[in-house]
């Protein structure tokens, strides 16, 4: 197995653990009875990990242990922790259990990529093609599920005879309702078993030892000061704008899709909720390999407002042509324009405009925000609007709850295009 193939494989399970328990978790919390508040605690051990980890976790770990012996320990805890979450129904043991895999789980984000980077003989050209291995273990996520959330009662009742009528019929009886909530516990179980195996993966890869000397003790503060410049502000309140508008696509879209027609929501069968979503993964891999060239025509400014532009975009779709389900479908593809033209532009643009010493704290900077704060935002707000500001008799106003981030989008464009005004530099997209 060569090494770059490792990489690969460890990139895949990293964030197929990720993939398998997000997308449906927002619809599952309600069903076991937790309060908007409680749903809001347990959704934002997240982005407090992520924060955590800017602070804290990242240097610690990086300075004090290999980085494959802490891939390997924590994803044994973590996966641990998550398979208990199958088995979990009251809310104190549900809130430690998932604050335990992300406070573990978080660091290793970083921590996969500073393995990568350390094992690649050219990581410019390398790195690359190892993290795509991310996205495309974040697609696989999705798509045992079309098999684990198939209501069996109606398979057997049809009586397929052959393979091709059976595996037609299995497709095509996916979960509804309070069925679909209940094996929704099942994603924890894969995501554990994906951790779990990604634990004992970490005893083949390269060793890569701490460093001992990495920088600032306290890097953090040193890139608070990067905020100083109003170019730098403005985009990192953006980036949290974003973040947020990204987020509540993650809690909302899910029970959207699977909500019948007749409750104004899509219809879309369970076992296919997830593969419907992972189409933004695949349109994402896509999106990216068009970005350099969209930067070179476009330059940031234009890049970053069509990123924001393309959740607006989807966000506008899904308010106003709830009732047609392939165009809901169709328009999952511009998770990819969301993605590479904000997120990573975002990442590319603190590169190209800090020096080689300030870039790891201005990345992190920008991560607080993005992994962070906008996440904490939008969990903190959406389980509240989506099921009592908007939601009347057991029905959810869906149109009005998406107008919520499709009026935020827009305010973020207009922000970009009147104040982001960065100086010009020798180093161009």
């Amino acid at each position: 197995m060569s090494m770059r193939f490792k990489l690969f494989v460890m990139m895949a399970l990293e964030f197929f653990i990720w993939g398998a328990w997000l997308p449906l978790i927002f619809g599952y919390l309600p069903s076991l009875g937790f309060s908007p508040a409680e749903q809001s605690w347990i959704l934002n051990a997240f982005p407090l990990a992520a924060i955590v980890g800017m602070f804290f976790s990242n240097q610690f770990c990086d300075r004090n242990f290999a980085a494959e012996k802490f891939l390997a320990f924590s994803h044994l805890v973590g996966g641990l922790a998550m398979i208990g979450l199958v088995f979990t129904k009251t809310f104190w043991p549900f809130f430690g259990l998932m604050l335990v895999h992300c406070l573990l789980y978080v660091p290793t984000i970083s921590i996969v990529n500073s393995i990568a980077f350390a094992n690649l003989k050219d990581a410019q050209k390398e790195f690359g093609l190892v993290r795509m291995g991310g996205t495309i273990g974040w697609i696989l996520a999705a798509w045992p599920f079309t098999f684990i959330l198939v209501d069996w009662d109606q398979v057997r009742a049809a009586n397929a005879q052959g393979l091709v009528a059976w595996l037609g019929t299995v497709l095509g009886s996916g979960l509804t309702g309070e069925k679909l909530k209940a094996a929704t516990a099942w994603t924890y179980g894969v995501a554990g078993i994906a951790s779990l195996a990604l634990a004992a993966f970490s005893f083949v890869l390269p060793p890569t030892p701490p460093k001992k000397s990495a920088g600032e003790k306290l890097a953090w503060l040193e890139a608070l000061k990067l905020l100083k410049h109003p170019f730098v502000l403005v985009l990192w309140l953006v980036a949290l704008v974003d973040s947020f508008v990204h987020n509540c696509y993650f809690n909302w879209t899910g029970s959207f899709l699977g909500t019948s027609a007749a409750a104004g929501g899509v219809g879309i069968p369970g076992n296919w909720i997830m593969p419907v979503m992972s189409i933004g993964q695949i349109a994402e891999i896509l999106t990216m390999f068009i970005l350099g060239a969209t930067l070179k025509r476009l330059g940031w400014r234009a890049t970053l407002i069509v990123g924001v532009l393309g959740h607006v975009g989807r966000f506008a779709v899904y308010a106003y042509f709830p009732g047609h389900p392939w165009l809901i479908i169709a328009v999952q593809i511009l998770h990819g324009i969301c993605y590479a033209f904000f997120f990573a532009t975002v990442y590319i643009f603190v590169d190209a405009y800090f020096p080689k010493d300030a870039r790891a704290s201005a990345q992190g900077l920008f991560n607080v925000m993005i992994l962070g704060g906008g996440a904490l935002l939008a969990n903190s707000i959406c389980p509240y609007l989506g099921q009592h500001v908007f939601t009347a008799g057991g029905v959810t106003n869906f149109h009005g709850l998406f107008l919520v981030p499709l009026v935020c989008g827009l305010a973020a464009v207009v922000a970009l295009a009147l104040f982001f005004h960065p100086p010009k530099v020798a180093k161009n997209p």
